[in-house]
């Protein structure tokens, strides 16, 4: 997100939720949190659906909410969790995620902003070109890495700014590492995916469709 952002891209970040079950911190806490993050990622925007944390389902309604807001802000990358993992609120917004790209691009699904007395019709179609699942913490060869050598500091000081999850205390300790650990994890995780991609610092990510290369001599990373 950082280094799209500096690239000069509109980026965004929509949480589904508030985080209001988290073991550590509250529903203000995370939104303060996120909010300082967003501001450390220069994203354009960033918002909260309100669906009850630990209860994101993949239902109709709350893929409309979803594809309205996709709707609203015509992304032409949509980045979603990869579709397994530990948190079922991860692993359900992957495929809710989805579905609802595929809903927004319906011309005969009318959408319209919430609270808005606009016709049912206001928000046009849209759907995103391109979606891919960022991998981090499932434990799959990604597709692709993206080069974070100049962004990592900020990457580290965004999960920083959710000082109610990463300082030390009990509630949680056998899920969240210690804080003198942290940078550490963090460090090794990007240097590993870096490492298979010729660098030093990487972010992985896996997309579902076939890459297309037009010339072979500008194919990037070397196999021998």
């Amino acid at each position: 997100m950082l280094k799209m952002s500096q690239l000069g891209h509109r980026t965004g970040i929509l949480d589904l939720t508030q985080g209001e079950m988290g073991t550590r911190g509250s529903a203000d806490d995370r939104a303060r949190e996120a909010d300082n993050a967003a501001r450390i990622l220069g994203v354009n925007w960033r918002r909260a659906l309100g669906i009850p944390d630990g209860r994101v389902e993949n239902t109709w309604e709350n893929r409309l909410k979803v594809a309205t807001v996709i709707r609203e802000t015509r992304p032409r990358v949509v980045i979603l969790p990869y579709w397994k993992g530990r948190h079922p609120d991860h692993y359900t917004c992957s495929v809710l995620g989805y579905e609802a790209c595929f809903l927004a691009g319906l011309a005969k699904l009318p959408l319209s902003q919430p609270n808005s007395a606009a016709d049912a019709k206001s928000l046009p179609p849209h759907r995103p070109f391109k979606i891919i699942y960022a991998t981090l913490y499932y434990d799959i060869r990604p597709t692709f890495v993206v080069d974070i050598g100049a962004q990592f500091e900020g990457k580290f000081a965004s999960i920083m700014a959710y000082k109610s999850q990463f300082e030390d205390q009990d509630a949680g300790k056998d899920l969240f590492p210690a804080h003198e650990e942290i940078r550490a994890r963090v460090d090794a995780m990007a240097r590993f995916y870096g490492m298979l991609g010729g660098i030093t610092y990487a972010e992985p990510f896996l997309q579902k469709e076939v890459g297309l290369v037009e010339d072979l001599l500008t194919i990037p990373v070397k196999s021998i």
